[in-house]
This record gives C-alpha cells, structure tokens and sequence, in this order.
C-alpha cells in the first residue's frame, strides 16, 4: 500500500479527472457527465475539488475509462486521509497504542 505523503496535499480525483483523462481525450466535462449518468454540477464539483469523489461516481467513471473503481476510490482515500491528519494529527499521536500485555 501506498503511503500518504505528509509534506504534501495528495493530488485530488478530480484533478486526475481533468489532467489525466478529459483533456488529453478532448473531453468535455458534459461530455462525461451524460456518459456516465451524473449531472453536470457533480462531475463538475468533482474537478473543481467542492466535492467528494463518491463510489458510484468511482464505479462509473471505472466503467467510462477503462479503469478500476480501487484508483478513484483510492485517490479520495488519500485525499480524505491528509485531510484528516492535518486536522487530527496531534489528538491522534497521543493515543496510547495498545499492547500485548494489556
């Protein structure tokens, strides 16, 4: 399993969306949105980084493009996971591990 890099935000879904695969295909964002079934605000909301990647998006854009809904999924995991070590990280770092013993 990947790690999630501490130094910097992970790269969003949406912008993977845009970068990796509407704009080198010469999709439009309307384009993918009727393809797949969602409005055009979801997938828009998406790529713009307002909204949360949701697994039916992920398993309609896997369908669309060829992909796993594991790489969406887990480009928003990432995502969600930084997110919540910037805000939590001390809170949860002074959480006691369990031990054998106990």
């Amino acid at each position: 399993m990947s790690r999630i890099p501490t130094h910097r935000p992970p790269t969003p879904p949406g912008e993977i969306l845009l970068h990796e695969f509407i704009e080198p295909m010469g999709l439009s964002q309307s384009k993918v949105a009727d393809s797949i079934g969602v409005s055009f605000q979801r997938l828009n909301g998406v790529v713009n980084g307002r909204r949360d990647l949701t697994t039916s998006t992920a398993l309609r854009l896997a369908r669309y493009f060829g992909t796993t809904p594991e790489f969406w999924i887990n480009l928003q995991r990432s995502v969600d996971l930084y997110e919540a070590m910037q805000e939590e990280g001390k809170e949860i770092a002074s959480i006691e591990p369990l031990t054998a013993a106990a």
